[in-house]
């Protein structure tokens, strides 16, 4: 299924590695290179890596506790390194996050935003929850005009749940 050896918390050293997988996507909106920096220092119990044969990561799953919902676990952005997408990986990830953030925090929903147009993440959530028998429920968040550069999507969120461990 992938090349994988281990998927864990990222580590403040793989935020550089992240925020290229993040721009080589071009697909996600790019954070700044020291977000992600501090993403992997600071929201590293609630994201994951997987990691290649060198030890690198090759895929990651950003995510949050929701300040109004501590039950409710955010998926920022996921992405995979190129040469290693259509292997599954990124569902590898999402359930294996969503297993850690059962056990450890007591997750019992997941939420996310989708694009319209982003069909790889549409699927990936909607076999996410279908494979968990868990209700999918979608309404747009933030409607495009809200954005300040103009021309963006609206973002789609996406409430999964119940999750169980």
């Amino acid at each position: 299924m992938t090349t994988a050896l281990s998927i864990d918390s990222p580590r403040v050293e793989d935020g550089a590695a992240i925020w290229r997988i993040a721009r080589d996507s071009e697909v996600l909106d790019l954070n700044s290179s020291y977000s992600y920096l501090l993403w992997c220092r600071d929201f590293a119990a609630t994201s994951a890596v997987a990691r290649g044969t060198d030890g690198e990561p090759i895929a990651f799953i950003t995510g949050y506790i929701r300040p109004e919902r501590p039950d409710t676990l955010v998926v920022w952005q996921v992405a995979v390194d190129e040469a290693h997408r259509g292997r599954g990986l990124a569902g590898t990830l999402l359930e294996a996050l969503a297993v850690r953030a059962t056990a450890a925090q007591g997750i019992r929903a997941i939420e996310t935003t989708v694009t319209p147009d982003n069909t790889a993440s549409d699927r990936l959530f909607a076999s996410f929850a279908a494979r968990r028998g868990a209700s999918l429920e979608r309404e747009v968040l933030f409607d495009g005009g809200l954005f300040p550069d103009g021309g963006h999507q609206p973002e789609v969120l996406y409430r999964i749940g119940p999750i169980a461990g």
